[in-house]
């Protein structure tokens, strides 16, 4: 099982990776273009750089930035990666830190769990919606709704994750806070 989940967990960060790849080529070519835009006889030519054919750039480190965001917080960061405003936390004893696992947990793992059905049929819509530039690059295929289903996997995931981290809390409590430095404190 370890396997499986280490498999899947670099396979998310590849996925990332990726995303930041061709947004980071993307943006580059978009300052390329912009400068030799400037260029009045550069398209005569070179036709293919044509500054009027680059304007799904923009689109584009829009839409991955977007999956990058949902993507990384639903299957890459960590859960003690997250900022967390927790002095009542790690003032409280263990049976306490575990009620609050418990009861927080389930309010986020439930209100987000609750929210997937709305938003999906908010999203209807967004299944006659083309894009306003990618379909010179993708073609006429895609849809807004193609785009904005990243949030739908982010609620499904992190929904996923805090059942899951409610299930262990119940089952075997909650660790003990660390410290910044990585040292447990003391009760």
């Amino acid at each position: 099982m370890k396997h499986i989940t280490a498999g899947l967990k670099h396979t998310a960060q590849a996925v990332a990776a990726a995303m930041m790849a061709v947004m980071f080529l993307t943006f580059v070519l978009q300052i390329f273009i912009r400068y030799s835009a400037r260029l009045d006889w550069l398209p005569d030519y070179l036709p293919f750089l044509e500054p009027t054919r680059f304007g799904w750039t923009l689109e584009l480190c829009l839409v991955l930035w977007l999956w990058l965001v949902f993507w990384g917080n639903a299957f890459v960061v960590r859960e003690s990666d997250h900022v967390r405003f927790d002095i009542l936390y790690s003032r409280v004893s263990p049976q306490t830190r575990r009620l609050f696992v418990i009861v927080f947990g389930l309010c986020i793992a439930i209100g987000l769990a609750v929210s997937i059905e709305p938003t999906w049929a908010k999203f209807y819509i967004l299944r006659l919606k083309k894009t306003a530039t990618l379909s010179s690059l993708f073609g006429d295929w895609i849809r807004m709704r193609d785009l904005y289903v990243v949030y739908m996997l982010f609620l499904g995931a992190v929904s996923a994750r805090y059942f899951w981290i409610v299930w262990q809390a119940f089952r075997h409590g909650v660790p003990e806070p660390s410290d910044p430095d990585g040292e447990r404190q003391s009760e």
